[in-house]
């Protein structure tokens, strides 16, 4: 599968944020990118159990206000806000933590639809300085080209294919691509260069499947 890997990379708007929740520190990772589509129909991919994993993964669950969903061997979680076709909230349960996921969506002049995804969570110190943002932020980066090319070519994306794709040397290089867009949304948010840019190198291996690279690599 041949991409415009830096097309796709560069049309994600990366940012990160230092914030408060619960009277507790949280790091908010917020990925913004616009699709050729309109509200309604973005609104649709996103939350239509029928069409979830046609770009992400198979979902089940009660997909209403208050309902519980459960994505196929990854996360699940409560539906706190569903205001259709603008705004969904859901908490982001997985390995025993939870955090929030909240999707915006905006119609743009142009007949188009900008998504706004931003993923707030306590994030254990120790984590965040081996991983930084890249630790979620790879992962939905991945997550939007895939809404992107269902959206594009309105053919489900295949899950063994993708699997085969990311362990490609073109896969790989969207995951270096997308760690270093969010190790420089890391560092305008004040972390420290050289912190910014190792964490950056641990992440791109963690999704690479290559071995962590040594201190001061």
């Amino acid at each position: 599968m041949n991409f415009d890997i830096a097309g796709h990379i560069g049309a994600v708007a990366r940012v990160v944020e230092n914030r408060e929740r619960d009277g507790r520190p949280a790091h908010a990772v917020i990925a913004t990118r616009s699709y050729d589509t309109d509200a309604t129909d973005l609104w649709d991919a996103l939350t239509n159990a029928e069409r979830i994993p046609r770009w992400f993964m198979p979902i089940s669950g009660d997909l209403r206000l208050g309902g519980r969903y459960q994505l196929t061997g990854n996360a699940g979680g409560e539906i706190t806000r569903c205001e259709p076709p603008k705004l969904l909230a859901v908490t982001w349960e997985y390995a025993g933590d939870v955090s929030w996921v909240t999707v915006t969506l905006s119609p743009e002049a142009s007949g188009g639809t900008r998504l706004e995804l931003e993923h707030l969570a306590h994030v254990k110190g120790e984590f965040w300085d081996r991983f930084g943002p890249g630790a979620v932020g790879v992962g939905w980066d991945l997550a939007l080209f895939g809404l992107a090319l269902y959206l594009s070519s309105g053919t489900p994306v295949n899950p063994e294919e993708s699997a085969a794709w990311l362990s490609s040397a073109a896969g790989k290089d969207f995951v270096r691509q997308s760690s270093d867009g969010w190790c420089l949304a890391s560092i305008a948010a004040g972390t420290d260069v050289a912190k910014a840019q190792a964490s950056a190198k641990r992440t791109t291996a963690f999704y690479s499947g290559e071995p962590e690279p040594a201190a001061g690599d």
